[in-house]
């Protein structure tokens, strides 16, 4: 038998196992046989061709919460996508089933959180994860391709406003004017009864469209210092052209924030500070949570980020978004989170022809604010 002839013939017999272990789930059979089948080498990673259904999908449909659990301890993965892009954690929501759910959930936050502290004992930019990271290199996911892309500022045939950036085939928002809303409510939580409301100090890393920084500098008491970190050229030539050069107390950084924390460190003592960067992964952002002691003025100080984590498959963003509070907690920040709704019938031929990056009806907003004061 041949090298190539024994690997199909290994092929063959995951397939056949696969197979059957999916076939039993779903046949109901009892967890013991399951158990069996697994221990004899079945392939938990293993989804059939015609739906993409894995045991921990067949598990999740067959609402077998000992079995989901089984599985999740036996290495399941719990992000697998099945041929409608569905994960079990999908499934479990679609009967309402709490209980599955939270089992599949909890795995993705346990798994996500080992994966950020293996990449965070090695150099950042080795760090992998099942979510948190892409292998995209287009314009949507690296920095890099994004700062060197052509960004176009227009309207859309609904008379939205938009950025756009062209991303391999597609052409993908980089803000749109459906946003408004959220970027509204998230400055109302941010600056209102801000004790220091008559003297606010802020900072925005990321100005897209200049949602926020607009509704920021049209507050009853505009800041005093209002710091802008943008290093997209295209960007920075929008707002020279809209004025924001001359805008008093308005700051603006031409370079990444990476490359200018030094200088937000040395500005410090912040009131507000809000984050929305185009194309960085969760690894970026995580990075920008540890410098929020250092930035931020103290305990009264808020913080807030565009929570677009995972926003497409509502398993990945509560994943993202347990994760993010937990990181969070781990920089003394405490969050809350408020469900602001985006499903209004306005919204609802908001993206035209661009690619969708947040396709839930609800946004989670987070606000923090600084804890370990004595």
């Amino acid at each position: 038998m041949t090298e190539r002839s024994e690997s199909e013939e290994t092929v063959h017999i995951f397939t056949r196992l696969g197979e059957y272990l999916v076939d039993s789930i779903l046949r109901g059979e009892p967890i013991d046989t399951i158990k069996r089948i697994v221990q004899e080498g079945a392939p938990l990673w293993y989804q059939n061709e015609s739906e993409g259904i894995s045991a921990l999908h067949a598990a999740a449909y067959m609402q077998n919460a000992e079995l989901v659990q089984y599985l999740i301890d036996e290495g399941a993965i719990w992000n697998s996508v099945d041929n409608l892009k569905y994960t079990a954690g999908d499934i479990a929501l679609s009967f309402n089933n709490e209980a599955i759910y939270t089992i599949i959930r909890n795995a993705g936050i346990r798994a996500e959180m080992l994966l950020a502290l293996l990449s965070s004992r090695s150099e950042p930019e080795k760090g992998s994860s099942l979510v948190l990271r892409s292998d995209d290199t287009t314009a949507a996911a690296s920095t890099d391709a994004f700062l060197k892309s052509k960004l176009k500022f227009i309207k859309d045939e609904n008379g939205q406003e938009i950025c756009v950036v062209k991303a391999g085939e597609d052409e993908i928002g980089v803000m749109m004017g459906w946003e408004r809303g959220v970027m509204q409510q998230t400055a109302i939580r941010l600056c209102e009864d801000h004790p220091a409301s008559d003297n606010l100090k802020v900072l925005n890393i990321g100005f897209g469209l200049g949602i926020i920084d607009s509704i920021f500098q049209a507050l009853p008491n505009r800041p005093v210092v209002h710091y802008i970190v943008e290093p997209h050229p295209d960007v920075l030539e929008h707002m020279k052209e809209l004025g924001w050069y001359e805008k008093p107390g308005v700051k603006i950084i031409e370079e990444k924030w990476q490359n200018s924390i030094q200088t937000l460190l040395e500005v410090g003592g912040f009131d507000v500070v809000f984050t929305d960067t185009f194309s960085e992964d969760y690894n970026a952002l995580r990075e920008f949570f540890e410098h929020l002691p250092d930035l931020l003025a103290g305990p009264e100080s808020r913080f807030s980020f565009f929570n677009g984590l995972g926003a497409t498959n509502a398993l990945f963003h509560d994943v993202y978004t347990h994760l993010a509070e937990l990181h969070l907690a781990e920089v003394g920040i405490d969050v809350t989170w408020e469900d602001v709704s985006v499903s209004d019938e306005r919204n609802l031929d908001r993206w035209g022809k661009t690619r969708e990056y947040f396709s839930l009806p609800l946004y989670r907003l987070p606000i923090g604010r600084m804890s370990n004061f004595g």
